[in-house]
């Protein structure tokens, strides 16, 4: 992996990081919220797991394989 590829990586991780904070925060308000809609929090959660994913994906890329 070039040290470009590797910095594309990094700031798309940031980027991803950033957004799985945000929906953190989005659904901890709805949950709070009275009269929240259940299935816009189902949503937020399934695009938070999808994220998690991405984010995992995106780390084992990054991680070097070390066999000892």
């Amino acid at each position: 992996m070039t040290n470009e590829e590797e910095r594309a990586l990094r700031e798309l991780l940031a980027r991803l990081l950033q957004e799985h904070r945000d929906l953190d925060a989005a659904i901890a308000a709805l949950v709070t919220s009275p009269g929240s809609d259940l299935i816009q929090i189902q949503r937020l959660k399934k695009r938070k797991l999808i994220l998690r994913d991405k984010i995992r994906r995106i780390e084992d890329q990054l991680t070097p394989d070390i066999i000892a």
